[in-house]
């Protein structure tokens, strides 16, 4: 049967606002916009590891699934496990989720999600944690975090107003990714973040997705390239805490992200040009590198990824490839999506 009321305009959200209400509108977008390319971003890092971890396996004898932790079971912490529950080769029974109220999650919990409310035991068990709390709520959050962590597990915060090297302070931990996202509302293109009601299905949508490429942000939203070069500089942290030398490392991280683009993106001297001649006839690992200062401070790195548009292009295909085989998730609305 025929919706009559299908697109009628005055059935719609925008319909019963006041002008003042109307020049408000934009935040609904910025927050549609964040929960996507923020779901992106993650999943992207998460992807990226695993797959690491699988390449160092072959190398080395260690353990080639991801244990995903998530503290904070809010809006951005329900999203952020729904997606992840909806990439190839992370399973449920690899994400937890620490909240205050687990009881709120009962339908997470029911595909195989562990709920609970344990910060401390979170840290312990996780390979990259993701904290997704209130700004008012991190400081506790970190008390109970601190001493707890172990070095290599890389945390990533989504709480935005607390500065990186305040979080590295209150955490006692340097191992942080700590995206920076600008949102500048411009008409009707931004709209695009909120046609979808599920975030898999924004991401399934390649206008969206091409949209979110972290190195090539549109829709208003724009990603601090500072993030690249620390997710690039993790991944080099995770082969050095395995003892890998430093030309298996950039091996591996050269198949990573091998396309048709390029085979041979990085090479000693796009991590660490001050070391790269020590390096070259040594099978020495990397030096560990502080992903506080690579967020901070210029660095080889963050260099070529601002100059370098073949390194931008290649990111890119990598980024977009990761998403090729997204599956449908369960109605995990946007705020203010179309949920007709």
């Amino acid at each position: 049967m025929m919706d009559l009321t299908e697109n009628l305009k005055s059935l719609g959200f925008e319909a019963g606002l006041t002008e003042d209400e109307k020049e408000c509108l934009y935040l609904r977008s910025r927050s549609a916009g964040l929960t996507v390319s923020g779901c992106a971003h993650a999943v992207f890092v998460c992807q990226l590891v695993r797959l690491l971890r699988k390449k160092v396996s072959e190398n080395v004898t260690s353990k080639t699934h991801l244990s995903v932790g998530i503290i904070g079971g809010g809006h951005m912490g329900k999203q952020l496990a729904i997606v992840l529950m909806h990439v190839n080769n992370i399973k449920p029974s690899d994400i937890n989720i620490s909240t205050k109220r687990p009881e709120n999650l009962v339908e997470i919990s029911k595909t195989g999600v562990e709920c609970y409310y344990d910060n401390i035991r979170l840290a312990k068990w996780a390979d990259v944690l993701f904290l997704c709390v209130l700004p008012s709520h991190l400081p506790q959050v970190c008390a109970d975090l601190r001493s707890h962590l172990p070095s290599r597990c890389l945390v990533y915060s989504f709480t935005s107003a607390t500065p990186l090297k305040r979080l590295a302070t209150l955490l006692d931990h340097s191992f942080i990714i700590k995206p920076r996202y600008e949102f500048v509302a411009c008409g009707d293109v931004t709209k695009m973040w909120y046609l979808h009601s599920e975030v898999t299905a924004a991401l399934k949508d390649k206008e969206v997705l091409a949209a979110s490429i972290p190195t090539s942000m549109s829709g208003g939203l724009s990603l601090d390239l500072s993030w690249v070069s620390a997710v690039l500089y993790s991944l080099l942290n995770m082969c050095t805490a395995e003892k890998l030398g430093s030309q298996k490392a950039l091996q591996l991280l050269n198949d990573l992200f091998k396309t048709n683009i390029t085979t041979n993106t990085f090479s000693l001297q796009s991590f660490n040009s001050s070391c790269a001649s020590a390096l070259l006839n040594s099978d020495d690992p990397f030096p560990w590198i502080n992903l506080v200062d690579a967020q901070t401070k210029e660095t080889p790195l963050s260099d070529l990824v601002s100059r370098n548009q073949s390194l931008q292009d290649c990111i890119s295909v990598v980024f977009q490839n990761m998403f090729s085989n997204l599956e449908d998730g369960p109605n995990d609305a946007l705020p203010g999506g179309n949920r007709n």
